[in-house]
């Protein structure tokens, strides 16, 4: 048994990128923890819902992340959806959780931005991946990075083995997420005020996606998957 950490910057980060391999390791046993560095109140489409907003996409993250068997979700306080920077203190609240979970893997957002799929590169996302790479290396490992968290909390470093990179270029890791294809967009329809607009098409679009994804790297016919950049350190 692993145990996974995964840091996105808003709910439903994790479900586009993620879900159908999540699905598969919550299967397997693994201890899967979702870290949200906001709670993304600057998203959904209706104006009478803005001051909900957080507390809404909370909810439906918490839904989300049932359907794939994960019951550790956690948020960060502070961080502004659209304002996400990787600041010291950033990075120091994700050290943090790091040196809680002492995650065997993790999951990380891109800090390189595609022009190819600009929708890929939110800025908040890259700032997530940025602030997660650092709290990585070297912050997690280093004993002399926020001692405060090892004198005060008792909180040890931890260097995190590997870590998958969401919607790299250079992605080519491959999961086969074929059985837990259905999960996947089961995850994505939970977070309504995101999604419902799209009505059955998000269903087809993230179907084609995986399978489309299976196809280029040489998967079966039918099969669908999920691609990541692996970096073993």
């Amino acid at each position: 048994m692993s145990r996974v950490l995964v840091v996105v910057a808003h709910p439903d980060d994790s479900d586009f990128g993620a879900a159908g391999s999540l699905a598969h390791m919550a299967d397997n046993g693994d201890e899967v923890t979702l870290l949200f560095c906001t709670r993304g109140e600057q998203g959904g489409f209706d104006p009478s819902l803005h001051e909900q907003m957080p507390m809404i996409r909370e909810a439906e993250q918490k839904e989300a992340a049932a359907v794939l068997g994960i019951t550790d979700v956690r948020f960060l306080e502070g961080y502004r959806d659209g304002w996400l920077h990787p600041s010291y203190d950033l990075q120091r609240d994700i050290v943090k959780v790091i040196r809680q979970v002492r995650p065997d893997l993790m999951i990380i957002q891109s800090a390189e931005r595609r022009y190819d799929q600009i929708y890929a590169s939110h800025p908040d996302h890259l700032a997530a991946g940025e602030a997660t790479i650092r709290a990585i290396y070297p912050a997690a490992e280093n004993q002399f990075a926020w001692p405060e968290l090892i004198t005060e909390e008792g909180l040890e470093p931890h260097m995190v083995p590997e870590f998958w990179v969401m919607s790299h270029a250079n992605a080519a890791h491959v999961v086969d997420i074929t059985d837990t294809l259905d999960r996947k967009v089961g995850a994505l329809l939970a977070h309504r005020s995101q999604t419902a607009h799209r009505g059955d098409e998000l269903g087809t679009f993230v179907r084609a996606r995986a399978q489309d994804l299976a196809k280029q790297h040489g998967l079966p016919e039918g099969h669908a998957a999920e691609v990541f950049l692996r970096v073993v350190r």
